[in-house]
């Protein structure tokens, strides 16, 4: 008799991120000949800094070969409070960091423990789609909070506010912002922790993983600056934007009092703890030479000019300058397509791997994302290919 399995309900309800099949649909094609560009991913296209690949090297010949407690190696965790305390003059405890393997599992942690039927967990949208997946999968309802483009893909304190009601227990937030590269103002902040003082119940979430990637002089608002909230505020953050770190899988975390010991057993009970090696490497990134950082941001800064240049030059494409991060999020709206279906057409007809806005949330339609961690000449020749057909 055939085997009739199948997983609980709650993984019928679980997404992904469709930036690695469109990843693994450009992979395929190139290796059936075609030339694809890549600005699908949103990873640098520039190696780890040698430094950190010697740091890590290091530790493999140093014998750093076995379990590190759970929750992170002291001095990484001492390192870690010492650079947050240091950017954002905001004192943080080394207790209360958890070194963790990569960005979404502070994400997957926090929503587990804080989603289940009859609560609301408000997130951006668009947005990082595993938001809304893990939201989805806890059973919780999850709540969109619009980001648009004419607040320059910042959220709005007022719309976030009002969307808060009595069973909301988490509120997500991402700046600088993953797809559109929005960064939200002080001002704006402000408002949102002001207003967060009649919402006691209301865990904060605040994903700050491109902290380090602004332009144009702006500085990044941290929500560790605000002591008022810090009781309830998780940080998710780490290494593998700032240091072209994402196959290493480092992240960090910061979380209040009454949540620490729940995300230590998580860790106990699922991933005992991160590499070895990985964390020596990850201790050398934050306490080394930074240059690498200003470095790859100049990079950036110069792909940034060119994509929205170039893209605003297309007939029926509008790009809003992104503030931070590696992505550009133009509006297609004018050209007549549908999101989802001229990224199909772009990889398959065009050769360029870019990401429908829906991907991104019920608030994506009308946009794609291009990230520009790609070199010069291929984003010119991507844009080129993109104008052409849209030009056909």
């Amino acid at each position: 008799m055939k085997a009739s399995i199948q997983p609980v309900d709650a993984f019928s309800r679980i997404g992904e991120e469709n930036a690695f099949a469109v990843l693994a649909r450009a992979s395929e094609l190139t290796s059936q000949g075609r030339d694809i560009i890549n600005l699908g991913i949103g990873q640098p296209d520039f190696p780890t800094p040698l430094n950190i690949v010697d740091a890590g090297v290091k530790a493999l010949r140093d014998g750093h070969h076995g379990y590190t407690p759970a929750v992170g190696i002291e001095p990484l965790r001492e390192a870690v409070a010492h650079d947050l305390a240091i950017r954002y003059q905001s004192t943080v405890n080394s207790q209360n960091v958890m070194i963790v393997p990569g960005g979404k599992v502070t994400m997957f942690s926090a929503i587990l423990m804080l989603g289940e039927p009859g609560a609301d967990i408000l997130y951006p949208d668009p947005g990082f789609p595993i938001y809304r997946s893990m939201i989805e999968f806890t059973g919780a309802r999850p709540v969109p909070v619009p980001i648009r483009e004419e607040n320059g893909f910042a959220f709005s304190a007022d719309e976030t506010l009002s969307l808060i009601t009595p069973s909301t227990r988490l509120l997500i937030i991402n700046s600088p912002a993953n797809p559109c590269g929005g960064v939200t103002p002080k001002v704006e902040f402000d408002k949102l922790v002001k207003g967060l003082e009649m919402h006691p119940q209301v865990t904060i979430l605040s994903d700050e993983i491109y902290d380090q990637m602004i332009y144009d002089g702006q500085e990044h608002v941290s929500l560790l600056s605000y002591p008022e909230i810090r009781d309830r505020l998780i940080l998710l953050n780490g290494w593998s934007k700032t240091y072209a770190m994402t196959g290493w899988r480092l992240g960090y975390s910061v979380w209040p009092d009454a949540l620490f010991d729940a995300v230590r057993k998580l860790a106990v009970n699922c991933w005992s703890c991160v590499n070895a090696p990985a964390q020596y490497a990850a201790l050398e990134a934050i306490t080394g030479p930074q240059e690498s950082v200003k470095g790859m941001m100049s990079a950036f800064a110069d792909r940034r000019r060119v994509v929205v240049k170039e893209l605003n030059n297309i007939p029926g494409v509008s790009c809003v300058t992104p503030a931070g991060a590696f992505y550009a999020f133009p509006n297609i709206t004018d050209t007549g397509w549908k999101s989802k279906p001229l990224a199909t057409a772009l990889l398959e007809d065009a050769g360029v791997a870019t990401i429908g806005g829906p991907d991104f949330g019920i608030h994506g339609e009308g946009y794609i994302r291009l990230s520009y961690a790609n070199s010069l000449p291929n984003i010119q020749r991507a844009i080129d290919r993109i104008s052409t057909f849209l030009a056909a």
